[in-house]
């Protein structure tokens, strides 16, 4: 006589369906925004009218690659950080001109960064729109 086998019960595959539950929850987390919207009622402060200026602790960078501290020039990245004090070479805002080239932009931050300062910060204009 010949046993019929048992047909095997049809199992869900429920682990497989949590699972892309999950990896959907973790899809919108990541790509929605976490952060509370802003009240509708708020307005923003508008930047486009004000007149642009460097901060006075800045050294300023030309189109020429000429560089300027507080209105006088300097001859070069080391005589300028030479004027430093030791706290004054911890951070070394830089504010260089829209038409300066990246070359010389790089090139003045190596030069800076050798003659002692300890960070160059790169100071530019940012505007809402």
């Amino acid at each position: 006589m010949r046993k019929l086998a048992k047909a095997k019960p049809q199992r869900e595959p429920t682990i497989a369906l949590i699972n892309i539950v999950f990896l959907m929850l973790v899809f919108f987390m990541v790509a929605g925004t976490l952060a509370q919207p802003l009240d509708p009622a708020l307005t923003l402060v508008q930047t486009q009218d004000l007149e642009g200026r460097a901060p006075p602790d800045a050294l300023v960078v030309h189109a020429d690659g000429r560089i300027a501290y507080r209105g006088t020039d300097q001859t070069d990245a080391a005589a300028f950080i030479a004027t430093l004090t030791e706290e004054e070479r911890a951070v070394v805002r830089l504010v260089p001109d829209r038409a300066l080239s990246a070359q010389t932009l790089v090139a003045l931050t190596r030069d800076l960064r050798t003659a002692g300062a300890q960070k160059v910060m790169l100071v530019t204009e940012r505007g809402l729109q």
